[in-house]
This record gives C-alpha cells, structure tokens and sequence, in this order.
C-alpha cells in the first residue's frame, strides 16, 4: 500500500461556555473552511459544544448520535472531509466527555468516550470503558481525549496504536492560569514528550488539537484556554506548534505521513525491544 500523504486541519476555535449553537456555528465553519482549503481530515477541540467541565453541561448534553452530532455530520458530508470532534454524551443518567469520528459520508466510524478524567471533573463525566480504531481509505486511525494522553497513562496510546492506529487524533481542552505567562513558561512539554514516545515508537502521528478562550465556570472557572494545538509525525519530529493565548483562534493546515506498518500482534514487541522501549 505505501505511505499515504495528506493534509489535515487542525481547528484551533474558540469554544464559550453553555453557548453551544454559536460553538456548534464555529464548528461547521472550520469545517468548510479545511476542506476549502485541501484538508482530508479535520481535528476539533474538546467538549466544542458546551466547553469544558462547564456546569450547562448537566442540562445541555445529548446523546451520540443526537442534535450535536448530526451538525458535524452533516457538515462532514457537504464538505467531504473526515472529522474528528470532542462532544459531550448523555447517557440516561450519565454524562461523558465524548469524541466521534466522522466519514465524508457523514457516518460515525468512531466513538470515544474519555477514560483518564480528570478528578476534578469526575463528578460530572463519568469514566469510559473502551478503545478502538477505524481502517479507512487514509489509513488506520485512533481516537482519543485529550487527559488520555498524559505520561501516566499513556498506555491508552500503546493499545491503540497495537490496536493498528497509524495516526491518533485527540480533541483537547488545554487550559492554564490567567496570568500565565508563555514566554517565561512556554507551554507544551507534557504534550511533545507524550507524543513524541508514542511517535518515535510506532512511527505515527498524533494530532491533539486545543481550543481558545475563557472558562467561565466550572472547577477552572477564570483560566484560560491556550490552544498550542500540536502536531508530531512518525519518528517523533514535530510538524507544527499552533499559536498561544486565549484569542488565538486558527485554522491551521499541516501536511501528515500516514507510514505504513506491517508488523502486528506478538511482532510489536520484538519492534518496541529493538528501539530500546522495557515496558510492557
């Protein structure tokens, strides 16, 4: 089959707490926009309809599919182009901070609900149960959320890519005081070491992609969401690093290499002993 080559979106977007026709209206825009602009897939941010951990959350979730997701999909089927977007899920009495991957065709291949939440935040997302991928015309790819990429448990990102994933899109919320200061204390290293490992390891690419502005409720009411969507491609190399701050909403285009992999199964641990990785 050979390398694939495209290029993918990455939708920095302001997300406002509990507004979520306007964030849902943003959404849809970047959309259009990355397709517009020659992008096979494109990746949004965390919990884009009502925000992250915001407290509308209780009264605003819906179910998947439901009113939130048939937006992005149908915006994915007018725009032919894949999607991947975090939302949030209610199921009956529970509520899940929630991913879907979305065809050009406008169908879900994937859902994720998070699993490493954050515990802060568990009193209202509850803890999802399972991982998987989807083979498709550009390759295998993984979905996750954000906080299931942290250094502490990053084994969801070892499964995924044993599951086969050749790129792993992860919708983010990244959030820091307000009175940060980036260039005192750049932001990302937690991020560029987790991906990096995971790149370096099994030549993919991971895609986690932030959105901006202020939280206004919830357990970080006041800080500010960053962006610094970032983008690391196989043998670890970072492709991009998006702009800093809680105003810097961006489209931004980067071309990704989906790397062939042929060895699976019991193979994989001959490969990850020869590149000097002990884990398990």
């Amino acid at each position: 089959m050979g390398n694939i080559n495209f290029k993918l979106g990455m939708a920095q977007m302001l997300v406002e707490g509990g507004e979520v026709s306007q964030n849902l209206k943003r959404a849809v825009q970047m959309i259009e926009r990355a397709a517009e602009q020659g992008c096979a897939v494109v990746v949004l941010p965390e919990c884009l309809d009502v925000g992250w951990a915001d407290p509308a959350t209780r009264d605003l979730a819906r179910p998947i599919p439901g009113p939130h997701s048939a937006m992005l999909c149908q915006a994915a089927q007018q725009a032919q182009i894949y999607v991947a977007a975090g939302l949030t899920e209610r199921v009956g009495d529970r509520i899940y901070n929630a991913a879907i991957l979305v065809s050009p065709e406008g169908k879900i291949l994937l859902k994720h609900r998070k699993i490493n939440v954050m515990d802060i935040a568990q009193d209202l997302y509850a803890t999802g149960d399972s991982l998987a991928v989807a083979q498709t015309p550009l390759g295998t790819i993984g979905l996750n959320v954000c906080a299931d990429n942290f250094p502490n448990s990053l084994t969801l990102g070892h499964s995924l890519a044993r599951m086969g994933a050749q790129i792993l899109l992860s919708p983010s919320a990244w959030a820091m005081e307000p009175d940060h200061d980036n260039n005192q204390e750049p932001y990302g290293d937690l991020w560029k070491g987790s991906y990096t490992t995971l790149a370096k390891l099994y030549d993919m690419t991971i895609v986690g992609v932030s959105n901006v502005g202020w939280l206004r409720g919830g357990p970080w009411q006041g800080y500010k969401c960053i962006g610094c969507s970032l983008a690391v491609g196989p043998g670890g190399h970072v492709l991009v690093q998006g702009p800093y701050g809680e105003a810097a909403e961006q489209l931004i285009i980067v071309p990704v290499e989906i790397v062939e992999r042929n060895v699976t199964g019991t193979k994989i641990a001959e490969l990850l002993t020869n590149k000097g990785y002990d884990g398990p």
